[in-house]
């Protein structure tokens, strides 16, 4: 179960810099979990400012 980024992203970059094994990536000025490379460890969404990272 890879975890999303929501509309509330306010695109700081703290997910993609907490990550533990880059699964998350930029694309369009959007962030995005790359869920095949996601290994649900919630690193994200506990650091998320913006409670932007859902589980998903």
């Amino acid at each position: 179960m890879a975890y999303k980024i929501t509309e509330k992203c306010t695109q700081c970059g703290t997910c993609k810099d907490s990550c533990p094994v880059d699964a998350i990536v930029e694309r369009n000025g959007k962030f995005e979990v790359v869920s095949d490379d996601c290994v649900d460890c919630g690193t994200c969404e506990s650091n998320c400012p913006a409670n932007a990272v859902v589980a998903g």
